[in-house]
């Protein structure tokens, strides 16, 4: 509706009800004003009516929802469910051209308006959360694997002769991936063990350049986010020593913008040092469906450069979801869900350091990890031989998700390298281990079931050990056992003839 249409209204009902209604919608196209004018996230999150104003608006600006439009190309924005047009609010035409990820489309204004204030918002976002000096981004619908192998592929151009990419072990399949599937050797480093955290190990990282010749190494892949006792690499003694040697640094952040230690570490590294780019997850970061990642960097070509390696157009859905989320929350809103989150990894930290000293074990101290946590399994480990890898599948049938357990021993082969002590980040780490994290969106409910299902599985693995420690004693022992014991018995026998046979 126009200014010329409102008057026409003021003819259908009183004209008095039809100015209240113009206000009330000003006040939407105000908020709308002020996004475009200034492209950062809204202190203040937006009401569902305003941002479908907004989404219905754009749409409207796309050639397949022209009135009278006839397409005759391979490419004409058509959509044969409406269920699937409603779902992307009929903003069919994706973002980026052929060339160029960033790129406007001609015939589809309202995605390309979508995709630059999508950035924009998201650039503004990430400068809140600690990285002040960030000069450029840009959302790309590929989850953190691909768009760190996208970054290698780009700095290919620019080093024609490297081979190699240093990378600082951290066990995670898809960013040792990426680099084999863009055609580079990952140099794995060991970590060394310092106290009970793992740490980068600078020495080995410098020898390592001297051994291969830095105009032989396409980058230093490092780390922020991460398990424990795996701790954030240390980037600001990374990024000084790519600048020394003038070799490209990637951080892989995947979700290290809720952490504002991690954040600041980006910070401070690319202000005493090099840092080319940095890598995040849509969906562990901004709570949204999976598929999505933020590549951002202090250098503007090298984003730009970048954006143009991604070949053809691109989906919309990741943008369209961050910034319905971003608007939603608001910059007020997002920033309560950080301080949530960080309130809650102390208090899990406190329940997790309680139950483990209640059952023999202790909080691995990892103090600079500002995201998961660690808790000894040594006991469990030493009750029975399969107990560890057991407790991990009794939490996943009791639905506590994400916690992580890590057996001794582990091996993988990831794309022709075998991990030895797979999962631990680490060759030998001394102790098997479980893992859980404080993530944003987590509850404080979250916190003290988990707590509670654990504390009950723990009990239930002690209680079957000590039964199976029992198992050779003689028949004049089993006498009065109860039938919930005698079941436990034949569990572990079952258990221990599986380790037999593998």
């Amino acid at each position: 509706m126009n200014t010329e249409n409102f008057t026409l209204s003021e003819k259908i009902v009183c004209p008095a009800y039809v100015r209240q209604g113009v206000q009330a919608r000003r006040s939407h196209e105000q908020l709308i004003r002020v996004l475009l004018e200034q492209g950062k996230c809204p202190e203040e999150g937006w009401s569902e009516s305003t941002i479908e104003l907004f989404l219905n608006e754009l749409a409207v600006l796309d050639s397949n929802n022209f009135m009278g439009n006839c397409g005759v190309g391979e490419r004409e924005g058509r959509v044969a469910s409406s269920l699937v047009a409603r779902r992307h609010y009929r903003l069919i035409h994706g973002i980026g051209r052929s060339g160029d990820i960033a790129a406007v489309q001609p015939n589809a204004a309202g995605s390309s308006v979508l995709n630059k204030i999508t950035n924009s918002v998201v650039l503004d976002v990430l400068k809140c959360a600690g990285v002040r000096s960030l000069s450029s981004c840009f959302v790309v619908p590929m989850a953190t694997g691909m768009s760190l192998t996208l970054c290698f592929l780009t700095l290919r151009h620019r080093r024609p002769a490297a081979r190699y990419i240093l990378w600082p072990r951290i066990d995670q399949k898809s960013c040792f991936k990426s680099m084999i599937t863009a055609g580079f050797e990952p140099v794995i480093i060991e970590n060394v063990i310092e106290g009970d955290e793992l740490r980068t190990d600078l020495e080995a990282v410098e020898k390592k350049i001297e051994e291969l010749g830095a105009e032989n190494i396409l980058c230093i892949h490092s780390t922020t986010s991460c398990f424990a006792p795996r701790v954030p690499d240390r980037l600001e003694e990374l990024a000084v020593m790519c600048a020394k040697y003038n070799i490209p640094h990637i951080v892989n952040n995947a979700y290290g913008v809720q952490s504002s230690k991690c954040m600041h570490l980006i910070q401070q590294g690319a202000r005493v040092g090099r840092i080319d780019a940095f890598v995040q997850s849509l969906d562990k970061n901004f709570m949204v469906p999976v598929g999505g990642a933020i590549i951002a960097g202090f250098d503007d070509e090298f984003i730009k450069e970048i954006s143009k390696m991604y070949p053809g157009r691109a989906s919309a859905s990741p943008s369209l979801d961050v910034l319905i989320t971003l608007l939603t929350l608001g910059a007020s809103g997002y920033k309560k869900l950080l301080s949530e989150r960080k309130e809650l990894y102390t208090h899990l930290a406190q329940e997790l350091k309680a139950l483990a000293e209640r059952h023999g074990e202790r909080l691995l101290h990892t103090p600079h990890n500002p995201i998961s946590l660690a808790m000894s399994l040594d006991g469990l480990q030493s009750s029975c031989d399969k107990a560890v890898t057991q407790l991990g599948s009794m939490l996943f049938t009791r639905q506590v998700s994400g916690a992580r357990v890590i057996p001794l021993g582990m091996k993988q082969t990831v794309s022709g390298h075998t991990f030895h002590g797979f999962m631990s980040h680490s060759d030998a780490y001394p102790c098997p281990y479980l893992n859980a994290a404080s993530t944003i969106g987590i509850t404080k409910n979250d916190v003290e079931l988990s707590i509670k299902r654990l504390d009950k599985c723990l009990k239930a693995l002690k209680k079957e050990g000590n039964i199976e420690k029992r198992c050779h004693c003689s028949p004049a022992f089993w006498t009065g056992l109860t039938t919930t014991e005698l079941l436990a018995v034949q569990r572990c026998a079952i258990l221990t003839s599986d380790a037999a046979a593998a």
